[in-house]
């Protein structure tokens, strides 16, 4: 690529050109004159060398970095809280949840099967060290520092085979070889290293197989477009963010097949049948075959956990049943018509519970209550949370009468003997959902006996089966107004000693209206019932289990909303305007704050907003009938550079719609498709235009010919393009990012440990660093 030599007038003919035979004389001669100086580029052919040297020196340099001083801190760092217990699990076989899918955490585990581990530490606090718990800590952060040093050179990789000069190559690679952020990232046990690597793959592939479009269905063509696939497959394995890699790849894609629908393309018509087969061979290599690769990795999930864990309480009793040992399936007993139980809210484990106390006349908002005895959610056991089953209509004898799921009940309250009821009352804290109470037994059965039916309800289940203790996940609707019975983690005022909201949802759906009935207080202790029998270890469906754990996925990933500390906005990540503390020694002063190379996000950050006024100034500029830039230059600058920032945008855009907890860690990706960008861009700006074979001469009869060759390999086109300006400027770049990765290197790696003054230089925009006491 070459920077603009000049503007030149266009002609307004020109638009309207046939491309008919004296083009294609045109274009015969130029690859002629082509063919007879192929001798005096022979000899540059060693160029290529210059490139295997440069990919090797930085990939050596990629695992220096990565892997240097990788066993310190010998503690539980950051969020590996939650990936290294997750590789225990795995290798204890016990059921978890987790908000991300399995690949990136089978990896870990993974690693730590490699070294023989049993998975007996579970990582429980920051801080907690290694070397005590005697846990192979050092393999586990290996198998992502590796897939973070295999990342530069992968950049490096899409850069070359994207036609770039080596000086463009060395500035993309350089920002991630050099990047802080990148380097802290990938020497612990997180799964950023994993997605970043896959990503870059995908991106290399796709490259590869786009350079091949016009040799299609060849072995070379299949194997790069399926190897897009299993990449793609693969970041969307790890994290769902992976989506967005399918986007920026998906569109350019979807492009190609546009122009290839063309009756005009250059290469000739495609008949309906041959476009059907360009169709259907992408569909299947980057859609179908993704997508059972990714299912097969839930498979392997749940096959290697067997066992009832931590994670049972997000799932339904039917995929509880499925596990070994479970508690619910063992403890499970059958509930008995006028047995006092007590009922417990799925997800906030509060129980249902009733007190004498009243509601006040007025709430703070100035509505007016029914003024009823208080309904509310108690995190104890207490006598306050007993309720007796009631039928609602005489049942032919008077024990013995087993409860059913679809059965209307009534609920009565022991203590205060009242029956529980929802009615059109407003209730304190959610206007539009309804109150809860209770009314007196007399009142219960007379004129308000309607209000106090519930249904035992259970999705998926079709009615008429035992309804049990611990089992039976269950919502109770209420008869006459359809609501759910909901609480929430808000607690109410003094006047409810701050316990728990109980109301009537009228979003029957939701999934937080769930309840299960955790105890029978009434059932003596040598009951037949409490005799438990062994339970064989029921199966389900693949398809079911996905399904279910998908729904349990996206529901709690979007339901991390909570604040924290360290998160930050979308807006403040391509300026790096703070970091994250991953980990502090007080005694030792040092720390480990996650935080990008300055320099080299800024640079890359400015050259973003760079490339977007090139193409606008370009626009502009035809759009006044001028010629910026020729077409060679043009169509590099906006297909593989346009590609370069449509990776970033993919990767960065979609954040700003997004309601959950963000950290600086989740622009990584985007970060790495703005390093491309700006090597793309010193090439741009710095290259000289090179010196060109004569080309034939303008005639009559000929359309005037640009002055410029047709497209050559990087490897022919360096021979005769000066790079003194691409390396002078890939040189300074590099070298204040490397003075800027040095300055901030304590940070990245934990050591050596920093005082004050040290602390507060490096404090450059205000960064919340730890002060060690």
């Amino acid at each position: 690529m070459s920077s603009p030599s000049g503007v030149r007038q266009r002609n307004p003919k020109d638009k309207k050109r046939s491309a008919a035979p004296n083009a294609e004389k045109v274009t015969e001669k130029v690859l002629d004159v082509i063919e007879k100086a192929k001798p005096q580029l022979a000899s540059h052919h060693g160029s290529e060398w210059d490139y295997r040297i440069a990919i090797a020196i930085i990939t050596v340099i990629a695992f220096i970095t990565r892997f240097w001083g990788i066993s310190h801190p010998s503690q539980v760092v950051f969020d590996e809280v939650h990936f290294g217990k997750f590789a225990s699990y795995y290798l204890q076989r016990t059921y978890f949840f987790d908000v991300h899918p399995p690949f990136g955490k089978l990896l870990f585990a993974f690693a730590g099967w490699l070294v023989g581990y049993k998975g007996d530490f579970l990582f429980e606090n920051i801080g907690d060290s290694y070397i005590t718990n005697k846990v192979p800590y050092v393999a586990y952060r290996a198998m992502p520092a590796t897939l973070g040093a295999l990342t530069v050179p992968t950049v490096f990789l899409i850069m070359w085979e994207s036609g770039y000069s080596l000086p463009a190559c060395v500035t993309a690679a350089g920002l991630l070889l050099f990047d802080n952020a990148h380097i802290g990232q990938t020497r612990l046990i997180l799964l950023d290293a994993s997605l970043i690597f896959f990503m870059a793959t995908a991106v290399l592939s796709y490259v590869r197989f786009y350079k091949l479009r016009h040799d299609p269905f060849g072995r070379k063509w299949w194997k790069w477009l399926l190897l897009t696939g299993v990449n793609l497959s693969c970041v969307m394995s790890i994290k769902y963010v992976g989506a967005f890699t399918f986007f920026s790849i998906g569109l350019p894609v979807m492009i190609d097949l546009w122009d290839l629908m063309d009756i005009n393309r250059r290469q000739g018509a495609l008949s309906l049948p041959e476009f059907g087969k360009h169709f259907a061979a992408r569909a299947f290599g980057l859609i179908i075959m993704p997508f059972f690769l990714y299912l097969f990795w839930f498979q392997v999930h749940f096959s290697i956990l067997t066992r009832s864990g931590p994670g049972d309480d997000f799932m339904t009793p039917e995929f509880q049943e499925t596990l070994s040992d479970n508690v619910m399936s063992l403890q499970s007993v059958g509930i008995d018509y006028f047995d006092a139980i007590t009922i417990r809210h799925k997800d906030t484990k509060v129980y249902l519970h009733s007190h004498p106390d009243k509601y006040p006349l007025r709430y703070d908002d100035g509505r007016i209550s029914s003024q009823g005895q208080q309904v509310t959610g108690y995190p104890h056991n207490d006598t306050n949370n007993h309720w007796q089953v009631l039928p609602h209509k005489q049942l032919p004898g008077t024990t013995g009468q087993r409860v059913k799921t679809g059965d209307i009940v009534r609920l009565r309250h022991l203590v205060t003997d009242t029956v529980l009821l929802s009615h059109d009352v407003a209730s304190p804290y959610y206007p539009t959902n309804q109150e809860f109470t209770t009314v007196g037994k007399e009142e219960a059965d007379a004129a308000r006996y309607n209000d106090t039916l519930f249904e035992i309800k259970i999705e998926g289940s079709k009615g008429g089966q035992d309804f049990k203790t611990m089992s039976s996940h269950f919502k109770l609707i209420h008869i006459p107004s359809k609501v759910a019975m909901w609480t929430h983690t808000s607690p109410l005022p003094d006047w409810a000693y701050k316990q728990a909201e109980i109301n009537g949802n009228k979003n029957v759906q939701q999934t937080s209206n769930v309840w299960y009935v955790d105890d029978i207080p009434s059932l003596p202790v040598d009951s037949e019932r409490n005799k438990k029998e062994p339970k064989q270890v029921k199966s389900l469906s693949f398809l079911r289990k996905y399904v279910e754990l998908q729904r349990a996925m996206f529901f709690h990933n979007n339901a991390l909303t909570s604040s924290h500390p360290y998160a930050s906005q979308p807006i403040s990540w391509p300026f790096l305007l703070r970091g994250v503390s991953f980990w502090t020694n007080n005694d030792t002063r040092e720390q480990i704050y996650f935080l990008g190379n300055p320099v080299g996000w800024w640079l890359a950050s400015s050259l973003l907003a760079v490339f977007a006024g090139i193409i606008g100034a370009d626009q502009l500029a035809l759009r006044r009938g001028m010629d910026a830039l020729d077409d060679r230059t043009r169509s590099r600058l906006y297909n593989s550079t346009g590609f370069f920032f449509l990776t970033w945008a993919a990767h960065y855009i979609p954040f700003y719609i997004m309601g959950r907890q963000l950290f600086l860690h989740h622009y990584l990706p985007a970060h790495l498709a703005s390093a491309l960008v700006t090597g793309a861009l010193v090439e741009f700006i710095f290259n000289i235009e090179p010196v060109e074979p004569e080309s034939p001469p303008a005639s009559a009869g000929n359309p005037k010919t640009h002055r410029r060759t047709a497209s050559r390999p990087v490897r022919e086109r360096i021979a005769t393009q000066s790079l003194l300006g691409s390396w002078i400027a890939a040189i300074v770049i590099l070298a204040a990012v490397f003075w800027c990765f040095l300055f901030f290197a304590p940070l990245t790696y934990g050591k050596p440990g920093l005082n004050v003054d040290q602390v507060n230089a490096r404090k450059w925009l205000a960064y919340d660093l730890h002060f060690a006491k």
